[in-house]
């Protein structure tokens, strides 16, 4: 599991961030930018929906603290420019965690304190 959580500050977090940053909140479009983080979670995306080809979760079948680090990532798939239907099993994976009851309640909250989140 804890291999999942390097993977996730030390890839998907800074890759998915630049690109989240670039595409939607940068005062200048930069292509080169765009094109590079774009390429790169998509890249990430991609090894972690054969991660999930043949387990539930990402540490396996039980949820756990990498599904919890990971997932806030995906949310905001759309602004960085990455469809899940293009990662199979990492949309049942997103679909599956998005449909928790603790995980609605969670992003509830966040709509109240952050009414502009990303």
């Amino acid at each position: 599991m804890s291999q999942w959580l390097f993977w996730q500050m030390g890839g998907l977090g800074p890759m998915a961030g630049q690109n989240h940053h670039f595409n939607r909140f940068a005062k200048e479009k930069i292509p080169y930018a765009i094109e590079r983080y774009v390429k790169e979670t998509a890249r990430l995306y991609d090894v972690l929906n054969k991660r999930l080809a043949d387990r539930q979760f990402v540490a396996g079948d039980e949820y756990s603290i990498a599904d919890m680090a990971i997932y806030p990532w995906i949310v905001p798939h759309t602004y960085q420019q990455q469809n899940l239907d293009d990662f199979p099993h990492l949309k049942r994976w997103f679909d599956s965690i998005a449909g928790r009851e603790a995980t609605q309640r969670a992003y509830a909250l966040v709509e109240k304190i952050n009414p502009s989140k990303p």
